[in-house]
């Protein structure tokens, strides 16, 4: 079974379309028999997701570390809950199980755990697709920074930040399908 590991806000925002984004996107990985793995909150998008993957009878995997503001209550009926010792050993277990990462609004947290997916492909400690949700444009801000970046020098030119963008949560399922597919493709071609 393939994992996507989703970050996303704790809360709602201002904008419905985020909520509706993180529904549909449960929905169609509970459809296509792809597993959740996620930070465990039961409020905001973080929850909206879970609780769209479960009704859809999909596999849910919320990591939680210690120390959370009471207000971010886990979701305890999901298959699998696990308490870590810490922030990092989460986004460690959150890596480890996840064949693909994919970033919906959110705040500072969710943005970190981005960046750090985008950086890792960059050092080509990984392969797993990133893929940036632009719901309602919410990360044009990020992506014109990226930009920047390296108009300014700071990312080199021979160097691209591998990460896909699309900005209908529905086309999220089947880039990941594809991706997974010719990653196993290549893989076994080298195999042989």
């Amino acid at each position: 079974m393939l994992n996507i590991c989703v970050y996303c806000g704790s809360s709602d925002g201002h904008n419905s379309v985020y909520l509706e984004a993180a529904k549909t996107l449960g929905q169609t990985m509970a459809e296509a028999e792809i597993g959740l793995v996620y930070g465990g909150a039961n409020i905001g998008l973080m929850g909206e997701v879970a609780r769209a993957v479960l009704d859809g009878n999909g596999h849910v995997v919320g990591i939680r570390p210690p120390g959370l503001p009471i207000e971010k209550e886990p979701m305890l009926d999901i298959q699998e809950f696990i308490h870590v010792g810490s922030l990092h050993e989460r986004k460690m277990l959150m890596f480890q199980r996840a064949d693909a990462f994919v970033a919906l609004p959110g705040g500072v947290g969710t943005l970190e755990e981005l960046v750090e997916q985008i950086t890792w492909v960059q050092l080509y400690l990984h392969e797993k697709p990133v893929i940036i949700a632009n719901v309602g444009n919410y990360w044009k801000p990020l992506l014109q920074l990226f930009d920047h970046m390296r108009e300014e020098g700071f990312i080199a030119p021979h160097l691209q930040l591998n990460y896909h963008v699309v900005d209908d949560v529905r086309e999220i399922v089947p880039l990941v399908q594809r991706i997974h597919h010719e990653i196993t493709v290549d893989r076994l071609s080298k195999l042989i």
